[in-house]
């Protein structure tokens, strides 16, 4: 998305936050945006679309976010986890996420609610993910059901604490508290042996959860944040473990932080981290190419 583009996707989002998405019209984002009908609709076929690219905007905030609390830290620390969460509760409040998804409800529009319901699947499997990385492989029959009834206490915590408190709410204390009662219940789950929805069940929620933006962004971090870890085991000499974090967090600037990542330029700094021969990593180099390029392609 060329930045243009994304200054109407943002225009939009102040006007739909302060005025209301219904009361919002097209010509108010293009007055807002100083472009002209035609670039709107180069841009978008309509408002609904416009608002999907709201949404798409803010759910990529704060995937970036989230994986970059990873950078340097365990995936098994569940400190880490509650600041992942923390990060995208105060993303969303700081957006007014809440406010917008009432917006969809309201307008009653088929594609707006099948968006939203395919990002709500987004966000159990990206959970489910991570409650493998704190858990094990072992719990994972039991992860998919930990998932749903973990986002359920937790936002039904959030919803009535706010009910009570108001803006005295305090968004780490609820997150903590709600992280502290899942670590006993996770245990009891796969003690029990009880198991309500089988984990495949993500592939028919999401038949190309593998092949979507977040899921491909999520896969390259992690695969990034695990080379970053074999490099200090394998490389003693310091120029070297230098050399190699530089290539990586070049590689992480370029692909999530420039509008328009530029491939030859990745590809440079993955062909430097080939001829180091980073070795031991989950993911290997030629996995990680396949992963970049399908990532790239999608952002043009």
């Amino acid at each position: 998305m060329n930045n243009r583009k994304q200054q109407v996707v943002k225009n939009a989002h102040h006007l739909f936050v302060e005025k209301g998405f219904q009361a919002t019209s097209i010509q108010d984002i293009i007055d807002y945006s100083g472009i002209s009908k035609g670039t709107f609709y180069n841009y978008f076929s309509s408002k609904n679309e416009l608002l999907i690219a709201v949404f798409t905007w803010l759910h990529t905030t704060i995937e970036q976010e989230r994986n970059q609390l990873l950078v340097g830290k365990s995936l098994t620390d569940v400190d880490v986890f509650v600041k992942q969460i923390d990060a995208q509760m105060k993303n969303h409040h700081k957006h007014k996420f809440f406010t917008l998804l009432e917006e969809v409800f309201v307008s009653n529009d088929p594609d707006l609610k099948a968006y939203i319901k395919n990002t709500q699947f987004i966000e159990v499997n990206w959970v489910y993910k991570r409650f493998i990385d704190l858990f094990g492989q072992e719990k994972k029959p039991y992860l998919l059901d930990c998932a749903i009834m973990f986002l359920g206490m937790l936002h039904r915590n959030f919803h009535y604490n706010f009910m009570v408190n108001g803006t005295n709410t305090d968004p780490h204390e609820i997150i903590s508290y709600s992280v502290k009662r899942l670590l006993p219940l996770v245990e009891e789950v796969a003690n029990s042996g009880d198991i309500l929805l089988d984990p495949q069940t993500i592939k028919e929620w999401l038949p190309s959860c593998p092949n979507t933006k977040h899921q491909i962004e999520q896969d390259i971090s992690a695969a990034l944040i695990d080379l970053k870890k074999q490099l200090h085991k394998q490389f003693t000499d310091e120029f070297e473990r230098q050399k190699c974090t530089e290539l990586i967090s070049f590689i992480e600037e370029e692909l999530f932080k420039q509008p328009n990542p530029r491939k030859f330029v990745v590809d440079s700094a993955l062909h430097s981290l080939k001829q180091l021969s980073v070795n031991n990593s989950k993911t290997t180099l030629e996995e990680l190419q396949t992963m970049i390029d399908q990532y790239v392609s999608e952002r043009h």
